[in-house]
């Protein structure tokens, strides 16, 4: 697995509903300014399913990511498995400096381990950015 993590300065509550609400998520699952997420939808339980759409801004390419959640702890963690199988965990915890997000992932086979692993941290990057300004 891929591991990668940030902390975030905010509330734990904050965090997990800004993770976790498409109208937020629309807002921050992106890896770089060129691109964006238009839509989002989350059945946030054990069972439920998720999808988001991420596009280029100029209408070039765009892919739907999603996946079934396998655990869900409110605050806590969370888990998954992609469309294509692999999964993929999250802890959410509450420290001094804010809230620690570590993010372990499957990778997949078609990109390079460290471009996938730049990728995903851009997004939490991201991430924490919106969060910590909103």
């Amino acid at each position: 697995m891929i591991t990668i993590k940030n902390t975030v300065n905010a509330s734990l509550d904050k965090v997990w509903n800004f993770w976790n609400t498409p109208e937020h998520i629309t807002k921050w699952s992106f890896a770089s300014p060129d691109w964006h997420t238009p839509y989002a939808e989350t059945d946030l339980r054990e069972g439920g399913k998720f999808k988001s759409t991420m596009a280029a801004k100029d209408g070039s390419m765009s892919f739907d990511f999603g996946g079934e959640f396998t655990l869900v702890k409110p605050n806590e963690a969370l888990s998954y498995v992609m469309g294509d199988g692999r999964k993929v965990e999250i802890t959410f915890t509450k420290t001094a400096d804010g809230v620690e997000i570590i993010e372990s992932f499957d990778p997949e086979t078609q990109n390079p381990e460290e471009m996938q692993r730049a990728g995903w941290q851009a997004i939490l990057d991201n991430f924490k950015s919106y969060v910590e300004a909103n």
